[in-house]
């Protein structure tokens, strides 16, 4: 017997993935593995419901270019359910728990609560411009530049005495494949912050002591 489609609340703006996510079936990925292979045919929608995995394009070099990375609540695969095969990679950050919705699922939620289409088109939408602005970064700002706006994006908002606090630990080889470039290109730029007195790294995290020059 089908599960009754819980009706909506609208003072809860997660209830339609909530809602996906219990009719699902919940697994569990261990650090690293590959949920998602660019190419492959697939029509399964992954909600994350504990850890984080990270949605990156490689090629034979085994050059990466990272995406977008994706915690509780948020989901990836939606870009195959139109049955073409799929147009990235996705693995696990860390050991995480998805509830995994297939094709079939989805479609009957949308047609019980249309609304939530065109959430779904708006999330569509907003991943699209990412992946257009992404594109543009890689081909017309340099490396520097892209690590800048990395840094910034990341980064919390300036404490009493200016200086921002990334919102997360993340490594040279994370920059890297935020940034299409290679990890030694990450380290001496960022060695050379810090010679410079504008990043420093306390207990791994990093901080940003003043504002980024624009050009290096």
């Amino acid at each position: 017997m089908p599960r009754a489609i819980a009706p909506p609340d609208p003072d809860n703006p997660h209830h339609h993935i909530e809602a996906l996510a219990e009719m699902g079936v919940q697994r569990r990925y261990r650090r690293g593995a590959l949920l998602i292979q660019e190419g492959e045919l697939g029509d399964t929608l992954y909600i994350v419901l504990q850890g984080r995995l990270r949605a990156f394009l490689g090629d034979n070099s085994g050059k990466e270019l990272t995406l977008g990375v994706y915690g509780p609540l948020e989901y990836v695969g939606e870009m195959s359910l139109d049955g073409g095969p799929r147009s990235a990679n996705v693995e696990a950050l860390e050991t995480s728990l998805c509830a995994v919705v297939t094709r079939d699922i989805l479609l009957a939620y949308i047609a019980a609560q249309p609304e939530f289409a065109l959430e779904l088109m708006g999330r569509l939408i907003r991943r699209a411009r990412l992946a257009t602005e992404s594109a543009r970064s890689v081909a017309l700002i340099d490396v520097y530049g892209r690590l800048v706006r990395l840094l910034n994006q990341m980064a919390c908002e300036a404490d009493a005495h200016g200086e921002r606090v990334l919102r997360e630990r993340i490594t040279h080889q994370a920059m890297a494949q935020h940034l299409a470039c290679s990890r030694e290109m990450v380290s001496r730029l960022m060695r050379d912050l810090e010679t410079g007195g504008y990043v420093e790294v306390r207990e791994r995290w990093i901080w940003l002591l003043k504002t980024l020059p624009a050009r290096w």
